[in-house]
């Protein structure tokens, strides 16, 4: 595989050949993206000659142009000490939120985070004190299970309901009770599945019923894919809402998950004003200095580089899964995730990922990674510059 820097000023390139469509800013997705010498956690995985990286939910293209501007400019100022909070960030994520998902956020509700939203999911659990099990579906990101395995809280795992014409949806019925907060990835990650509205909305109020809170993980949210809207929580869930908080950040986003960032939208001033208690006997603050000046760059200025990735992402997708075809358990709406099934695949679902490994050379994430319901399955991550996805689809018939 070819590592060699690229550059802005080369013509772009697109997924399709055949596309006769405006390409648009080119931000050198075309082209091989050199991730050599960064300490990659997604690379480091990926041992042996030749293998290419497809397990952390790790982009492997170029950040937005903005971001690294705004870091080169500020670290020329060779002060780094504490940060106060520039409240003007508020406002910014509620514009963020109105012009990319035409939803009304009031900017009291943001709360702006200097760690991202792993962290944050465990303090709003120190800040809700939850007597009785957490709930979440599954197969979901493993992180909760760690979360709550880590905080020493009992949960349970909810199986998602599956539909043949439209793969994964949140559980049917009632809440098992009792239940101390419900956990959720919004969109779904392994699968990429945008939750319906009245989904979120049917679930938050469950959740206020049983008097328990719902945390919506929404860090691939900016990452829905054209023709679909991604629902954020606290606004589908309506007059439910002091039961919900949003979590988001610009690190899945931007392609800057090195630089832990959120943000939280709490619609409750009580857990607002408790959460912030808690942050700071921990030693956080509002702010930050370096996860302010990404979050504001990628805000305000990252809009096109947005654009342009989504479309990169979509063309990869539609490659890909006409390519796998039934393998694929459920055709992403969101983000650069492929849920897929080994053995549709023909690998042996209790090796999948190796089988994978030694006959194609690509690294995946194991299901089981993933909950009871991941059993079988692999994730694949399609966040690739053009040349590295065409070698991808070559190796693809050794299977």
């Amino acid at each position: 595989m070819s590592r060699t820097p690229s550059s802005p000023h080369d013509p772009p390139q697109d997924l399709d050949p055949g596309a006769e469509s405006d390409p648009g800013p080119d931000f050198g997705f075309g082209r091989p993206f050199d991730r050599a010498g960064t300490g990659s956690s997604k690379w480091a995985r990926a041992v042996g000659p030749g293998v290419i990286a497809m397990g952390l939910a790790d982009m492997d293209l170029p950040g937005p142009p903005a971001v690294a501007e705004a870091l080169e400019r500020r670290a020329r100022h060779r002060a780094y000490g504490y940060t106060a909070c520039d409240p003007a960030g508020r406002e910014l994520v509620a514009r963020w939120y109105r012009s990319r998902h035409g939803v009304e956020i009031d900017p009291d509700w943001v709360l702006l985070l200097p760690f991202g939203p792993r962290t944050a999911v465990r303090l709003l659990l120190e800040a809700v004190r939850p007597t009785a099990p957490i709930v979440f579906p599954t197969p979901e990101w493993g992180g909760f299970a760690q979360i709550c395995r880590a905080a020493g809280l009992p949960y349970r795992e909810l199986p998602l309901a599956v539909a043949a014409e439209d793969g994964y949806h949140l559980p049917p019925g009632p809440l098992p009770r009792p239940v101390g907060a419900v956990l959720l990835s919004n969109p779904h990650n392994p699968s990429g599945r945008v939750w319906p509205a009245a989904e979120i909305s049917e679930l938050a109020e469950k959740a206020g019923e049983a008097g328990a809170l719902l945390v919506s993980d929404e860090v691939h949210g900016d990452l829905t894919h054209p023709g679909h809207a991604h629902p954020v929580a606290v606004v589908a869930a309506g007059p439910s809402n002091r039961h919900v908080v949003t979590l988001n950040s610009v690190g899945k986003t931007f392609n800057a998950s090195g630089l832990p960032s959120g943000f939280a939208l709490v619609p409750d001033p009580a857990l607002r004003a408790r959460l912030t208690g808690i942050m700071a006997g921990f030693g956080f603050w509002e702010g930050g200095l370096v996860e302010q000046t990404v979050q504001q760059a990628a805000l305000r200025e990252g809009g096109p580089w947005l654009d342009a990735l989504l479309a990169h992402l979509a063309a990869a997708r539609t490659l890909l899964t006409d390519r796998l075809g039934s393998a694929v358990r459920s055709v992403p709406q969101a983000s650069y995730l492929l849920w897929l099934d080994a053995a549709a695949l023909g690998l042996p679902p209790a090796t999948a990922r190796r089988a994978l490994l030694d006959r194609c050379g690509l690294e995946a994430s194991d299901g089981t990674e993933f909950g009871p319901g991941g059993h079988g399955a692999l994730r694949l991550n399609y966040a690739l510059p053009q040349p590295v996805l065409e070698t991808v689809l070559e190796r693809l018939p050794r299977l």
